[in-house]
């Protein structure tokens, strides 16, 4: 059902002191199949406790980003450390929110169990969540206003209250550094405020967010800055603004 490998490991190996949630030098990705990058030569530095914004149109390269620094891909060239450590040193620090069409909504699973696969990293296959691992989980499920849904099958949710779903299952996870693919896209009114409030809250808990995003409007005010991509290369604001409004992306 999901991309992420939920098995215990432990951290190997400290972070550093000092160094940057996320640092970026010359990534280049090639995807299988194709001989073409879908990113080359990306670099970017993301201090602690910043939330920063992957803007872009479709197939710019967002998600291969993201999915590059939580270790779903690998690197041909460049270098992605996490608190000065390699990529994959430490599951549990990294919480990764994929698109919604990434995710099997057929599974037979309510929408508490999803939420509780959150701690899986941190328990393994074979260890069942405790009390301090329930209590997590009732906490975001109040957060992102699923009470009313916990029992319900994943399947009979609608596109919103998935992305909510999603949310609190990285949530859980605890994770210092969350990475989001466009949490935002196509949900209603009242989900788009909710998932506002809590990444509001994210900046209180000092945790660090790379979220993908087409809203350009809410740039400004809302990220710390701003990373655009246009088919697999780094460009400027000045380049790459006029570009994204034709395209209707705002």
């Amino acid at each position: 059902m999901m991309t992420l490998p939920y098995r215990r490991e432990p951290c190997h190996g400290q972070s550093v002191p000092g160094e940057a949630a996320v640092s970026i030098r010359d990534l280049t990705i090639v995807l299988p199949d194709n001989d073409r990058p879908a990113l080359d030569g990306i670099s970017l530095t993301v201090p602690a406790g910043s939330r920063v914004a992957l803007v872009g149109p479709n197939g710019a390269g967002k998600s291969t980003l993201l999915k590059a620094i939580v270790g779903l891909l690998k690197p041909r060239s460049g270098s992605i450390l996490i608190n000065g450590m390699p990529v994959r040193s430490c599951l549990h620090g990294v919480a990764y929110l994929p698109q919604r069409g990434e995710i099997d909504w057929h599974f037979p699973m309510t929408v508490r169990t999803m939420i509780e696969t959150g701690r899986y990293v941190h328990l393994g296959w074979i260890r069942r969540p405790g009390p301090a691992d329930r209590d997590l989980v009732e906490r975001e499920i109040g957060r992102l206003g699923l009470d009313y849904l916990a029992d319900r099958q994943i399947g009979q949710l609608s596109g919103g209250q998935q992305q909510r779903t999603m949310l609190a299952r990285a949530l859980v996870q605890g994770a210092d550094l969350l990475l989001l693919d466009e949490p935002m896209n196509a949900v209603d009114a009242d989900t788009r405020q909710i998932l506002t409030d809590v990444l509001d809250d994210l900046r209180t808990e000092d945790r660090t967010a790379i979220i993908a995003t087409h809203d350009l409007d809410r740039l400004a005010n809302t990220f710390d800055d701003v990373l655009y991509l246009s088919d697999g290369h780094q460009m400027s604001a000045t380049d790459a603004v006029p570009g994204l409004l034709a395209a209707g992306i705002a």
